[in-house]
């Protein structure tokens, strides 16, 4: 059993090796261009925006007329008899009459209140609104791609680290089976080393485990095989020169949400208007074009055969004197929908401004712990290297040996953690200023 412990480590690490030379880098810019191409939810959102780029097209408006034809046949038979006026009886047995007739209708609309007009703008109010849409939905799946993304750039560090505590411990093992040999120290020193091997082996193994989840994780955002491996870029560029100040008054102008608020407080306008055009007559256009033939065998009848053609056309004019009240609620539900939109959105201000300062106030704590982190890693590096200058001249225990090694990858580790956590505050902060889309990763 102690021997395969000791054959462990070169097992991971082979593993880890091999792993790694089949793997290939994707790229922060390669993750953006494959998200917003294969990702479902930006796909159902760019759908749903065609959608309504159809709706706000002239198609749709109600400028233009509407043609229609029509045409029918009938064949008649009847039996038949009649008395002449001097006084002959004529009859007629399975008379037979044809007709037929052929039409064009065009009908316009001329004026209809506005109504048609305020709809056609409030649809193009919605077709910018589903625009802004798709811009909120590849911001929140960006900003989702890059929460997993660092998470695999972080495990991969912590992996490269675990590796490195892994190979001290080996080293550990070695001396100290080596020291034992020589009678310079008892066999728990080797005992402890084994024991040490054994928590870095489980602590990798689950680190590659969490690694590979997260990957997989990132797959399905990416819509992609869930099995494809890569390797995460591990590092991290500040957007510089970030102020308070400027990240507020861009939330205030470009935070998509408040944007949305916006076409929402317009269409509610338009609304209005629309509503109110029930109060105004309609006037319309119609002509038609037909054609009409008609042919008798009775000998009965005083025409056997009768066609005509003709164009006819009229102006006709609706005014809705009282419609039982329906426009006048339909203004007042329209004016508390829009008075409901504006309060949205100045809920919407307060949140947006709540955010951008949590933001802030996160972004600018992540950076000093980042700042304390990079220090303490400082600190534990030369502490360790003592330690182990320390511990081959046997001027300290393994244990103290092993503390301090223990204090060096905690403090990588966090150094690391503290890392990721900066930068995703940045994202995040960005995001809420509208400003995401505009900086580079």
């Amino acid at each position: 059993m102690r021997s395969f412990f000791n054959k462990l480590p070169f097992i991971l690490l082979f593993v880890c090796s091999l792993a790694h030379a089949q793997e290939k880098v994707l790229t922060k810019e390669e993750a953006i261009a494959m998200v917003l191409e294969n990702n479902l939810d930006i796909q159902v959102a760019r759908n749903t925006k065609k959608i309504d780029e159809n709706n706000a097209d002239i198609l749709n408006s109600g400028y233009l007329p509407t043609v229609s034809g029509n045409a029918s046949g009938s064949i008649d038979k009847q039996n038949s008899e009649g008395i002449l006026a001097n006084g002959d009886v004529r009859s007629a047995e399975g008379a037979e009459t044809r007709r037929y007739s052929a039409a064009v209708n065009v009908n316009y609309t001329l004026f209809d209140g506005l109504g048609r007009y305020y709809n056609y703008k409030s649809f193009q109010e919605r077709s910018e609104q589903s625009e802004l849409e798709v811009r909120q939905t590849i911001e929140t799946t960006i900003l989702q791609l890059f929460t997993v993304y660092y998470e695999a750039a972080r495990l991969t560090e912590n992996t490269n680290t675990l590796e490195q505590a892994l190979e001290i411990s080996k080293d550990r093992l070695k001396r100290a089976q080596y020291q034992f040999e020589f009678g310079q120290n008892t066999g728990l020193d080797v005992l402890n080393a084994e024991v040490d091997i054994n928590t870095d082996s489980i602590n990798l193994l689950n680190s590659r485990q969490q690694l590979r989840n997260t990957m997989r994780d990132l797959n399905l955002i990416l819509n992609r095989d869930l099995s494809a491996q890569f390797e995460a870029d591990t590092t991290v560029n500040f957007v510089p020169g970030l102020q308070m100040e400027g990240m507020y008054n861009e939330a205030q102008m470009n935070n998509v949400r408040l944007q949305i608020a916006e076409k929402n407080i317009n269409m509610g306008r338009y609304d209005i208007k629309v509503a109110r055009s029930g109060y105004l007559p309609t006037i319309g256009l119609t002509g038609t074009y037909g054609w009409n033939e008609s042919n008798n065998n009775s000998p009965l009848a005083f025409v056997l055969q009768n066609t005509s053609t003709g164009v006819t056309g009229a102006i006709n004019l609706t005014w809705n004197l009282f419609d039982g009240g329906t426009t006048i609620t339909g203004i007042k539900n329209a004016k508390i929908a829009y008075k409901n939109q504006e309060i949205a959105k100045r809920q919407i201000q307060l949140e947006v401004e709540r955010d951008i300062r949590n933001a802030w106030d996160s972004y600018t704590n992540a950076l000093y712990v980042l700042e304390v982190q990079e220090k303490n890693l400082q600190t534990n590096q030369n502490n360790f290297t003592r330690t182990d200058e320390r511990y081959k001249l046997g001027q300290v225990t393994s244990i103290e040996f092993r503390q301090a090694q223990l204090n060096l990858l905690n403090a990588e580790l966090a150094k690391s953690q503290a890392k990721y956590n900066a930068k995703l505050a940045e994202l995040q902060m960005l995001q809420v200023s509208g400003q995401l889309l505009n900086v580079e990763f």
